[in-house]
């Protein structure tokens, strides 16, 4: 068992090959396409954006998450798993130019989980076929740390990267599945789980958001009374159907006109909105002001 100054001296080592891929305040992309690393060096306002399937280390500074209802505080020395994809609104709450808010996160491949999975004994618990929230924050142990340094140290070998890369990502699942977020990353891929089904229609959603929805019609999807449905949604993504979809429709809207220059009116018809004056009430929920007032504050602040 690893000793807690090991598990310091990790983070430490980390955070310093961290450090050098992340030198500039944003968000780095790696020549690992699933490995990214993300640095601010002040506290941030809340941002909107969608999590997706993979696993978070924050190594310096602080964040806030907030997921429906839900509020999660998420500090230096843990992790953060999601298992289904989720629109969640977060920001910075403690970083500076001398101790920037480092992280570094991993995509998961839900094959390379599922395969993963096959091959380990079954883990019976009493939890097991209850529906589980799909985003978890855990402390990070020692082996994880251990399995993250090796693979941001292998981009610095070209020649062993496509060799190396994916025994590490592999060995970083057989963890994640060993450790406290193993319950969360089983409960989406066992068969026939409640958490397997929400994810069925969470996809659908993804790729369907612009269309009406009817709650009959997802219920069936995931095989499912009506009522079950909308609570067993509710206890995977921390919110109803319609709210998922409308999150959805909005950030989308948001991505139109901030990145290709979309008018409010054109955006809210093209992610399925009927009434302009009912997408922008919405709108200004969510994001805090008007489309014209919210695009305009993001273009004066780049």
């Amino acid at each position: 068992m690893a000793s807690p100054v090991e598990r310091t001296l990790n983070i430490d080592q980390l955070t310093h090959i961290v450090s050098r891929f992340a030198e500039v305040q944003g968000d780095h992309c790696s020549v690992l396409p699933q490995l990214s690393f993300h640095s601010r060096m002040s506290p941030t306002d809340s941002t909107h954006c969608i999590y997706n399937l993979g696993v978070g280390m924050i190594l310096q500074g602080q964040k806030q998450v907030v997921i429906g209802d839900q509020v999660y505080h998420c500090h230096a020395g843990q992790s953060m798993l999601t298992t289904i994809d989720l629109p969640v609104t977060s920001h910075i709450v403690h970083a500076s130019t001398q101790k920037p808010f480092l992280a570094v996160l991993l995509l998961l491949d839900l094959q390379m989980v599922n395969q993963v999975v096959a091959d380990m004994p079954v883990v019976d618990s009493p939890t097991a076929d209850l529906p589980q929230h799909s985003f978890s924050v855990e402390s990070v142990d020692t082996p994880l740390i251990d399995a993250f340094l090796r693979l941001v140290k292998v981009l610095d070998e070209p020649m062993m990267l496509t060799h190396l890369a994916p025994l590490i990502q592999k060995e970083i699942i057989v963890r994640v599945l060993n450790g406290p977020h193993g319950a969360y990353l089983r409960q989406l891929v066992k068969s026939g789980s409640t958490n397997q089904k929400i994810h069925q229609v969470v996809n659908w959603l993804k790729h369907n958001y612009v269309q009406p929805i009817r709650m009959d019609d997802l219920a069936e999807k995931a095989f499912m009374s009506p009522s079950t449905f909308r609570q067993h949604f509710r206890a995977v993504t921390g919110m109803s159907p319609l709210q998922y979809q409308k999150q959805l429709r909005l950030q989308e809207a948001r991505h139109l006109m901030f990145n290709q220059n979309v008018d409010a009116g054109r955006a809210a018809g093209l992610v399925g909105y009927e009434s302009a004056s009912q997408f922008s009430r919405e709108y200004s929920r969510l994001f805090g002001e008007s489309p014209q007032r919210d695009v305009q504050r993001m273009r004066q602040s780049l």
